[in-house]
């Protein structure tokens, strides 16, 4: 089980690095957008369309890093008062919603993929864009978001059931809960 928990953590490594990529790309198309617009009076047409779907791209992809690395918004008022072991149930009981959550969403993001890739629909922009390329990104990022989730249920569970709650202990202090 631990390998299968690293290699979760791998791919939500790699979605990190792909969604820093993709904020890079988009930095680059609004640069070469100002550049053309300033110097030439010119525009790639495209650039207000593609920066959206890299948007979303990069919300999507990011979410199993972010969770990865505890870097979302979190109530932790009742962290404040829970034994350390409290705080890992408690943590282990969000990670279940937010497994269930994600793979909803996960279900949801995939039909809408699949209705855009099986009925050809394409952007009204003068791009032409197939939608299905960009929409791919939304069941891709949430089905790595819930297995993300899994995967920190079971480090939980590995600490309560190793013993290892000083870690946990630690680990608060350094994000400053």
């Amino acid at each position: 089980m631990k390998k299968i928990i690293n290699l979760i953590d791998k791919i939500s490594y790699i979605g990190g690095i792909a969604s820093g990529a993709m904020i890079i790309i988009g930095l680059i198309l609004v640069v070469i957008e100002i550049i053309l617009r300033s110097l030439f009076s010119k525009t790639l047409f495209v650039t207000e369309e593609y920066s959206g779907y890299l948007m979303a791209g990069i919300t999507f992809l990011a979410l199993s890093y972010t969770l990865k690395e505890k870097g979302h918004i979190r109530m932790t008022f009742l962290h404040t008062i829970l034994s350390e072991r409290g705080k890992i149930i408690l943590d282990m009981i969000a990670y279940t919603v937010g497994f269930i959550f994600s793979i909803i969403l996960t279900y949801y993001t995939f039909l809408f993929f699949w209705d855009s890739l099986v009925s050809n629909s394409r952007s009204m922009q003068i791009s032409q864009t197939p939608l299905a390329i960009p929409q791919f990104f939304l069941p891709v990022g949430s089905a790595m978001f819930a297995l993300q989730f899994f995967a920190e249920f079971f480090k939980d569970y590995y600490t309560l059931k190793e013993g290892k709650i000083n870690a946990i202990k630690e680990e608060s202090k350094e994000l400053g809960r």
